[in-house]
């Protein structure tokens, strides 16, 4: 039974991946259709076509290798620039980078027929360019919206709540909490020691802070309150918090204290011997209680933003942490349950999950639903990144032609035409190689030493 579990889990993924990148592309059909560009083909996979059904103009079909998907339109790219010598044109320059974009004008050349003239989509008025390839992710953020609304306010999950689960008595160093027998030692206080900001502005076990500082906080929203405690050390504000549903109002004054720094995924920051990086901030000694909860819809936007986010700063710093990745594969130095992994790595999580049984039903199916929600947010930065042949690459290329187009008119200049993203296919190999070791990598290291979520 737990094999079949194991194996159900891993199939709920990867149909959710295949669905999420069929969507992908129909998010860029659709207003390449709309917008009048021919579109020959409509792809999800690489390589050999295992199935295929021509409707119309266009031939829908699945490949053998289920790693993406694509769709070709007619006209990606411009021709080039060219003198007519004797009848024949021959291109400006014989050089290997220029032989190699004109190849490539070549191929898609071939796809041109009677009737395309104006049809291509380099022809398109460059906010037309941007709107059919931020198709693509608009629609991984549409299924990402989704799926959070579903799980925020359909399943909910644990939530650090406003509701006070303990308060301590007294504020104790790092030091005297490690000569003290670790972080309970605060409970122990001990004659000379401070009073702990909570405890001393009257909050016990039970209470619910509903505003800090004139802030108004929800139930749920312990974080944004937290915040708020970090930024106002050594400042008296007014609090106010509900016992046995009466409303008290008080003031505390939160206590400058060095707490852990942390990244914009919520983890310890280490500097580079490896030590717990520090901060100055705001300490009154309480603690918060988790309960399941669901979340108003109103939550779904803010939980998309701060995946959005931590997928960004991943990317960001994504060479360091593939190089983390390559030394944790190759040496017994431990993975990063926060760093990147590929679908090999989230359909063994997604097994896993699924063959728990110590774990409700509910609950499974509310991971596996955050599982697939958390790749839509990862399809949709990724795809993103100012690099051909991704969609970020083909935006920047569109809004550099009009840039270029907007100032030859302001200073009266010749048009200087579209621009020719062909003459960058060197660089769009370079990525695309890039991109297949960086995949061919995490798959390794998701089979040999796969990352730990579970402790």
């Amino acid at each position: 039974m737990t094999v079949i579990l194991f194996i159900a889990g891993v199939l709920i993924v990867a149909i959710g991946v295949a669905v999420s990148i069929a969507l992908h592309e129909v998010g860029h059909l659709v207003p390449a259709k709309l917008f009048g560009v021919r579109v020959p083909q409509y792809m999800i996979g690489f390589g050999k076509t295992i199935f295929s059904r021509r409707r119309g103009e266009t031939e829908y079909g699945v490949k053998a290798i289920p790693l993406g998907g694509y769709i070709s339109m007619i006209g990606m790219f411009p021709p080039a620039e060219a003198t007519a010598v004797e009848g024949k044109v021959k291109a400006a320059s014989t050089g290997m980078f220029t032989q190699l974009a004109n190849e490539t004008r070549q191929a898609a050349a071939e796809q041109l027929r009677p009737g395309d003239e104006n049809r291509m989509f380099y022809k398109l008025p460059v906010y037309k360019r941007v709107i059919i390839m931020l198709g693509g992710p608009f629609m991984n953020l549409v299924i990402a919206f989704v799926l959070f609304a579903v799980l925020i306010s359909g399943f909910g999950s644990i939530q650090h709540t406003t509701n006070i689960s303990e308060v301590y008595q007294c504020v104790v160093s790092q030091a005297d909490q490690k000569a003290r027998g670790g972080d309970d030692a605060a409970a122990n206080c001990q004659p000379g020691d401070p009073a702990a900001p909570a405890y001393e502005a009257g909050l016990r076990p039970g209470d619910r802070i509903t505003s800090f500082d004139g802030h108004q906080v929800k139930e749920w929203q312990w974080d944004d309150l937290s915040e708020l405690i970090r930024a106002d050390a050594g400042k008296t504000v007014p609090i106010t918090y509900l016992r046995d549903g009466s409303e008290h109002q008080t003031t505390i004054t939160p206590r400058l204290s060095q707490q852990p720094a942390l990244d914009i995924n919520g983890r310890v920051k280490t500097d580079a011997n490896g030590k717990t990086e520090l901060v100055n901030v705001g300490f009154v000694g309480m603690g918060s209680e988790n309960v399941q909860m669901t979340l108003p819809l109103t939550e779904v936007p803010p939980a998309v933003g701060q995946n959005v986010r931590a997928v960004a700063g991943i990317v960001v710093d994504l060479p360091a942490r593939l190089v983390a990745v390559g030394q944790a594969a190759f040496s017994s130095a431990p993975r990063d349950p926060n760093g990147p992994m590929s679908v090999v790595g989230v359909g063994r999580i997604a097994g896993e999950v699924s063959a728990m049984d110590e774990i409700p039903i509910k609950d499974r199916i509310a991971t596996l639903f955050g599982l697939v929600a958390s790749l839509n947010v990862a399809l949709f930065v990724f795809n993103l990144i100012p690099l051909l042949p991704l969609d970020g690459g083909h935006v920047v290329g569109a809004l550099w032609e009009g840039l270029r187009r907007f100032a030859a008119r302001i200073f009266k200049r010749r048009d200087p035409g579209p621009v020719d993203i062909a003459k960058l296919m060197p660089l769009t190999y370079v990525v695309g190689v890039l991109l297949l070791g960086m995949g061919a990598l995490l798959i390794y290291a998701d089979i040999v030493k796969p990352v730990n979520i579970f402790g």
